[in-house]
């Protein structure tokens, strides 16, 4: 019998005894992340055929969800941008990251009269929001798309006006790329940006740039294709330049695998694969390790469970990479670490 066979044969007896213990709660809730919304909607909706669990989830933002779960409103929270030592210390109780899948920040753009594939460097982006690069015919940017006639209009940047994990994604690969960009502006869920207007949630700069001619703007992946936007093909590391696709997204994690080994709140953007696309980012649910309700804890480890399994193969549709399985068995493990009431959950009456 091969390995992940008995794997998903331990998975389904520990859901089965998790189960045994009666379980009243019907209905979930939590708050975050827009950046993984358009999956974690279809999982919801599937996991509430599948089990009746009702799950009601806020799309307000990383810095939101932070918020929401240091509040304890909420069952968990969803960020992009992990929890930094320091701010898990000003947590109430010990918050445990779970990491969900992996996902790209495209470059999406409105260039009226551009008819090629537009192709940017580290220097362009971080000049770009740095605001010393403002128009489109710039000669930097003629330099990275030879044979290719630049319009002379405006660049219009657009970046997040709330707390995001898309943003912390986005000003830790500048940081990582741009010794100037770690200087003054540094990475985190929001920054003062030195050029630029700001649209709330992924939807909203997907927004923004769509309705605005010149306008350049970072958002998932999913967010540029359901809005119809081209998406620039970014240098990486290797020096190559890359479409933001499941693919590169899939060669920046198992770049990463190794060090999300050792603590999953690892970066991976910036990756050295020859095929990795630079600005990823991996998604998280925080959850507290210790739950009040045995029954609504005994539901979240559940639908956890689920969507590090069964809900990874919903994922590559929407353009998500998957967990690799190193990092699915640190969630495994994660999982075993919660309790009720200070009592292991699996003994939680």
């Amino acid at each position: 019998m091969n390995t992940r066979l008995i794997r998903r044969m331990i998975g389904a007896a520990a859901l089965v005894a998790l189960a045994a213990a009666p379980a009243s709660a019907q209905n979930l809730t939590g708050a975050g992340a827009t950046f993984p919304y358009p999956l974690y909607s279809k999982w919801f909706d599937v996991y509430h055929e599948k089990t009746g669990i009702q799950i009601n989830y806020q799309s307000i933002g990383s810095g939101g969800g932070i918020q929401q779960v240091k509040a304890g409103t909420v069952d968990f929270g969803a960020s992009d941008a992990a929890l930094s030592n320091d701010r898990l210390k000003e947590m109430p109780r010990r918050v445990l990251h779970f990491p969900t899948v992996a996902g790209a920040v495209a470059m999406a753009y409105n260039l009226q009269g551009f008819t090629g594939t537009l192709k940017l460097t580290p220097d362009l982006i971080s000049g770009i929001y740095m605001g010393t690069i403002t128009v489109w015919n710039d000669p930097k940017i003629a330099a990275a798309n030879p044979g290719v006639t630049m319009p002379p209009a405006p660049i219009l940047p657009i970046h997040r006006s709330d707390g995001s994990g898309t943003t912390n994604i986005f000003t830790t690969y500048l940081s990582l790329v741009s010794s100037k960009w770690k200087e003054l502006v540094g990475a985190n869920t929001a920054v003062s940006w030195p050029a630029g207007i700001g649209g709330k949630g992924n939807e909203g700069v997907a927004g923004l740039v769509r309705q605005s001619p010149g306008a350049i703007g970072y958002v998932e992946l999913a967010y540029a294709k359901q809005n119809q936007l081209p998406v620039a093909l970014v240098q990486n590391k290797a020096g190559k330049f890359v479409e933001p696709s499941l693919a590169s997204t899939t060669a920046a994690v198992a770049a990463a695998a190794d060090a999300l080994t050792k603590d999953v709140r690892a970066p991976i953007a910036n990756a050295a694969a020859p095929e990795a696309y630079p600005i990823c980012g991996l998604t998280y649910l925080l959850v507290y390790q210790d739950q009040k309700d045995p029954a609504r804890a005994r539901a979240l480890a559940n639908f956890i469970d689920w969507a590090i399994h069964d809900g990874q193969a919903l994922a590559e549709s929407l353009d998500y990479a998957r967990l690799p399985e190193s990092v699915v068995k640190v969630n495994e493990a994660s999982l075993k670490k919660l309790t009720a009431g200070g009592k292991p959950l699996m003994a939680a009456k």
